[in-house]
């Protein structure tokens, strides 16, 4: 979501993040390649030009966004949020993970809790558009 707002680096840099953190809890499922599929579907710029594998440390990776501007941030974790709630299983290590984004980035208590609403917020709304196309 918003992914489109990152430039050619950050989109790359984020797709690291997000392989990261769909591989923190073992081997990712076919839902999660799903999931990383569709987002790099969305970076349009970068979509054929990368493979599913990490180039860098998780550590540099993080250490990239914290120079970059709040927008980028916040999209960023926007958008792990979602990878890992999509499944409905919200692991320790992801939890773990998104805490030390979260503090990284200086993303405050308040500013997760909007962005997570955000998150509820699309599901809420997808569940019920598909509700009324179905009946």
């Amino acid at each position: 979501m918003f992914l489109s707002l990152l430039n050619k680096k950050e989109m790359l840099k984020f797709i690291d993040l997000a392989i990261y953190m769909v591989d923190i809890d073992g081997e990712p499922t076919q839902y999660e390649k799903r999931i990383l599929t569709k987002m790099i579907a969305e970076l349009d710029q970068v979509k054929d030009e990368y493979s599913f594998r990490l180039t860098d440390s998780v550590e540099n990776t993080i250490e990239f966004f914290t120079d970059c501007n709040k927008v980028v941030k916040n999209v960023v974790y926007l958008n792990l949020v979602i990878i890992s709630m999509e499944d409905d299983l919200y692991n320790t290590s992801e939890l773990l993970f998104l805490e030390k984004i979260q503090k990284k980035f200086g993303i405050s208590a308040e500013k997760r809790r909007e962005l997570i609403s955000v998150v509820y917020a699309e599901r809420d709304l997808r569940e019920k558009a598909n509700r009324i196309i179905k009946n």
